[in-house]
């Protein structure tokens, strides 16, 4: 049984294409980049040629693989990157939505509001660190 522990990624060799369209990926003469026979996609060698990524794409992040020696696996450390700014601007606005809340003078409507606006904040400060956590 192979690992999933990340190989270096030899640039004279021909690997699978990611996109898993049954393509072979070639080295490009003179460049570090691999190129796709099926899929006509470009991928380059990052981190010191243990990561592929893909060069144009159409996802909102880039999509990094590496190679376990018998297939490629999504690079998942790239993604969850982005979620720390996310929760932390996250948590920011709604301290600020909570510090309203509180320090408005009471009413009986407004209260009501201003406790559904608490707890729909409060829940989505706990979707966002469970997004976040899950990676």
């Amino acid at each position: 049984m192979r690992s999933n522990k990340a190989l270096k990624i030899d640039l004279q060799a021909a690997y699978p294409c990611p996109c898993r369209r049954s393509g072979v990926l070639k080295p490009i003469t003179l460049t570090e980049a691999f190129g796709c026979h099926r899929c006509q996609q470009i991928f380059v060698i990052q981190d010191d040629g243990y990561l592929l990524e893909q060069l144009s794409t159409h996802y909102p992040y880039k999509r990094v693989w590496y190679w376990t020696g018998s297939q490629w696996r999504l690079d998942h450390s790239a993604l969850s990157n982005h979620y720390l700014p996310l929760a932390t601007m996250l948590f920011g606005v709604g301290m600020f939505v909570l510090l309203l809340a509180i320090l408005q003078p009471p009413s009986s409507l407004g209260m009501f509001l201003r406790l559904l606006t608490v707890a729909a904040v409060a829940l989505l400060f706990l979707v966002v660190f469970w997004l976040s956590c899950r990676r």
